[in-house]
């Protein structure tokens, strides 16, 4: 039986707000910032190093990057996390696998932002922590030194790497960051969200995960996709739909 005009309509309306909906949805998902030593697209790197690897199958960054992270004093940003002497290993394998997320993850699309620095375009913003990473991040930390709260900004650079900047002094991290969500909000201006939901929620991004049970981030990075192009289309789309949806009323009342 031959579809009603009505019926023609309605279903040309769902398919072009589905396909646009779907096409704003990939370009978030599966990605690589636009950074200092972030690949241009995610792909395999088998030999990834050390805490990186839960990455290897799909990664924004390369072998010798991954190296790199694991160092007191890394090559890459000449930063190091020892600026107050020597750091707990159970806190640095915290900054470890933060480096390994942000350099590595192609999961982190839905929290990408622009920025106007020398050394990246892009950055990562407001990414919902799980709250089991970030309160083990502050256990692990609060008896190590710094003399800052917030790392993104403000070190003497004049020796080459990071110092501690003249008037601070050395405390321990607890004393800087009072509460996991200082800490994780703070450290890095406000690159990750404290955030209420667990592991395994499907709505937090988990540092720390097993990639022989696949990558669960890859789930989270969906539904805040999808959250985010909800009511999203792309530029010069609105008018079509309002056009079709007038047509589809007519088509009605007729």
């Amino acid at each position: 039986m031959p579809l009603k005009l009505t019926d023609s309509l309605l279903l040309l309306l769902a398919w072009t707000a589905s396909m646009c909906s779907a096409r704003a949805r990939m370009d978030l998902l599966n990605v690589c910032m636009d950074a200092k030593h972030h690949k241009a697209k995610p792909g395999p790197e088998d030999k990834l190093h050390g805490q990186c690897t839960p990455w290897k199958e799909k990664a924004c960054c390369s072998v010798s990057t991954s190296q790199e992270l694991h160092k007191d004093t890394s090559l890459l940003y000449n930063f190091t996390w020892e600026h107050c002497g020597k750091m707990e290993p159970a806190c640095k394998r915290h900054f470890i696998q933060d480096n390994c997320l942000y350099e590595c993850s192609p999961n982190l699309g839905p929290w990408i932002q622009e920025v106007n620095q020398s050394w990246r375009k892009e950055r990562f913003l407001h990414v919902p922590l799980c709250k089991e990473d970030c309160q083990q991040w502050w256990e692990d930390c609060r008896t190590s030194y710094t003399c800052k709260n917030n790392w993104q900004r403000g070190w003497d650079w004049t020796s080459g790497i990071n110092k501690c900047p003249a008037g601070t002094t050395c405390r321990t991290f607890e004393t800087y960051f009072p509460t996991p969500a200082a800490l994780c909000e703070g450290l890095w201006s406000h690159s990750y969200q404290a955030s209420n939901y667990s592991r395994g929620s499907g709505r937090c991004i988990q540092m720390w995960f097993n990639p022989a049970q696949g990558n669960p981030n890859e789930e989270v990075a969906r539904f805040y996709a999808m959250a985010l192009n909800a009511g999203a289309l792309p530029r010069g789309v609105e008018p079509l739909l309002l056009s079709l949806a007038l047509m589809l009323q007519l088509g009605l009342l007729g």
